[in-house]
């Protein structure tokens, strides 16, 4: 899923995929807590690898995407920080009121938009 979202975030222009990423599951599992550490953890792990070197934004879309795959909701954070005389931007993603990938990060950051999470 890394190298699909990889190749989206290159090619796709914005606006369908962050449709995408604001689609929900098709069904909401509540009992699916194990599967979020999973997920979290092999994701970190692929986008960390040399070969691949995934940005956060791959990351979280992959993440968001096999989480909405198991019927866990999520949303997709987008956010700014000033870096010197730069902005730097950061991806994440909550479940509930929890960041569980791209959290550590996060806490700098500005948030500017959210995409997904689950339905009302």
């Amino acid at each position: 899923m890394l190298v699909v979202s990889k190749v989206a975030v290159r090619l796709l222009p914005r606006e369908r995929l962050f449709a995408w990423a604001s689609r929900p599951p098709r069904r909401v599992r509540r009992f699916a807590n194990h599967e979020i550490n999973w997920v979290a953890w092999a994701v970190e792990t692929v986008g960390a690898k040399p070969w691949m070197q995934a940005l956060a934004l791959p990351r979280a879309l992959a993440a968001q995407a096999m989480f909405r795959r198991r019927g866990i909701p999520s949303r997709l954070c987008l956010g700014v920080a000033r870096d010197g005389d730069a902005l730097a931007a950061h991806a994440w993603i909550e479940i509930g009121a929890d960041k569980v990938l791209g959290g550590a990060a996060a806490a700098r950051f500005t948030r500017l938009a959210e995409f997904g999470g689950e339905r009302v």
